[in-house]
């Protein structure tokens, strides 16, 4: 350890796992504690190589579409970012066992946007093309019946093609600024766009990038332990940069720790995305440990305490 090098570490807090992610995660262990493995899982369970790792060490097997699940006698669970509504009807046919381990809050948009179709709104979903989760929700209805807006210039372009009234739903772990952005444009557009009772992102997402924003500007540098594909990890990137850090950066299961960078810093931040685990953070605090002097500050925005219940048949 270098004595003379002191780095002070913000902690923000809330971060790492929300009660989504601890809820798919103990319905994969349950499954496989009640039916043996294998048990197989469509698409990463949630977005984080050591979390998918750990599990396909105690018996899950990882897939991207149902057809490639030789035994189809073995249950399958879907991922917690939800899924198209051709996914279940494809496991009833092949007559599979299923264990649904959406997040309840990617549900709930579900749900909203089914009744928005059913009295006859055409809906506009705010999120990121390809992301499973928008991928799930736009399969909840029939084809041209909701269009994706990614960016602003997306709004400007929307064109209706029908009589219907419009609505949005969101993607669940969005910037809240860039959407807000986005929202005031379609009320610009459409004065009397529906929106949903309660907003649709998320109160772990919410509370993450609160949380980083409190700190960011403190910081000369501020890391977020995430997943490449994590579209909330790489958001909190994107809040600590537009919060007043000059240099924030996601640290992913191949990066190297900047350490000739961190040496000119005096204060850093750390968060985690809600699909990391806490050891990420530790491993990443220990890596540090052995070159500076650390003095650990936890800032704490909000104590979380919400928690979802597992299906009742894995009870």
């Amino acid at each position: 350890m270098n004595e003379n090098k002191k780095l002070k570490i913000l902690l923000a807090a809330p971060r790492g796992f929300c009660a989504g992610v601890d809820r798919a995660i103990e319905i994969v262990k349950k499954s496989i504690k009640k039916y043996g493995a294998p048990v197989y899982v469509r698409h990463e369970i949630v977005h984080n190589k050591h979390v998918v790792d750990s599990l396909k060490k105690i018996g899950a097997i990882f897939v991207d579409e149902l057809e490639e699940i030789k035994d189809k006698t073995r249950p399958v669970i879907f991922s917690a970012h939800g899924v198209p509504k051709s996914v279940p009807k494809k496991a009833a046919e092949y007559k599979m066992e299923y264990i649904d381990a959406t997040c309840p809050l990617v549900s709930k948009v579900h749900k909203e946007a089914e009744n928005l179709h059913k009295n006859n709104y055409h809906i506009l979903l705010i999120g990121h093309q390809n992301h499973p989760e928008v991928i799930g929700t736009m399969g909840q209805l029939p084809d041209k019946s909701i269009d994706l807006i990614e960016t602003l210039d997306d709004v400007k372009n929307f064109t209706k093609k029908n009589d219907k009234k419009v609505a949005y739903v969101t993607q669940t772990t969005l910037s809240v600024d860039d959407t807000k952005e986005i929202i005031e444009e379609l009320k610009k557009k459409f004065p009397n766009i529906k929106e949903p009772k309660k907003e649709d992102i998320c109160y772990a997402t919410t509370n993450r990038q609160a949380a980083v924003k409190k700190i960011a500007k403190e910081c000369e540098m501020f890391f977020v332990i995430g997943s490449r594909n994590s579209s909330n990890s790489v958001r909190l990137v994107e809040v600590a940069s537009n919060s007043g850090c000059p240099n924030a950066t996601l640290i992913h299961s191949e990066s190297i720790i900047p350490f000739d960078k961190i040496a000119t810093c005096n204060t850093i931040g750390i968060s985690s995305g809600a699909s990391a685990p806490e050891i990420l953070v530790e491993n990443f605090i220990n890596d540090l440990k052995k070159k500076y002097s650390l003095k650990i500050e936890e800032v704490e925005i909000i104590k979380e305490e919400v928690t979802f219940k597992i299906p009742g048949k894995l009870n």
